[in-house]
């Protein structure tokens, strides 16, 4: 898995963003993940699981739902380096991805079958998430939208986790690690 996309996209003299390590340390335990909440040109949230020594990562538009009816576009985009995981902060103007970024959930997740990499090779990736906000068992599946594979839809399982009708974006706005807010992030002397 390579860095070279997310990399060339970002000026890390300007950037507080990781630039990756060539061989990040292998963790023990369950694989992480983690939804960052990004105020970009447009409020989305990315989702990032790691997997094959990378951040495997998906713009989440609408942002996770808790309710299995919904059905959330989530569009791959380039693998971000494990460290990437523990950002926070203000991604300065005329930088790639410009805006504020507050870790929305974290947590370790588990994919259901034998080979994570296998199975989004194959379209559909199921795992079960143990995060602070998102728990149960999740799901994506590739679509061919527009002639493009890079578009995936994000589905909450039916399951104990499941709130039909909750709007956990608004419910638990604040980061789940800092607890700050997207604002006290992005002006954080004030």
């Amino acid at each position: 898995m390579s860095l070279d996309p997310y990399q060339g996209k970002r000026d890390f003299r300007q950037t507080p963003e990781p630039k990756g390590a060539p061989r990040p340390r292998r963790r023990r335990g369950q694989p992480r993940f983690v939804v960052h909440k990004h105020a970009a040109s447009r409020l989305h949230y990315d989702l990032r699981l790691e997997m094959g020594g990378v951040l495997k990562s998906w713009a989440v538009p609408k942002g996770p739902s808790v309710d299995p009816a919904d059905k959330r576009l989530a569009v791959m985009v380039e693998d971000h380096p494990l460290e990437y995981a523990d950002f926070e902060g203000a991604i300065p103007a005329g930088e790639y991805g410009a805006g504020t970024v507050i870790i929305w959930d974290e947590g370790s997740y588990q994919v259901v079958g034998d080979d994570a990499l296998a199975a989004l090779a194959g379209g559909e990736l199921k795992v079960q998430l143990a995060g602070r906000k998102l728990r149960g068992g999740w799901v994506l599946v590739r679509t061919k939208w527009r002639g493009e594979d890079r578009n995936w839809l994000l589905i909450k399982e039916k399951d104990d986790h499941a709130r039909p009708g909750e709007d956990i974006l608004v419910q638990q706005a604040n980061s789940a690690r800092s607890g700050r807010t997207l604002e006290e992030i992005a002006a954080p002397g004030e």
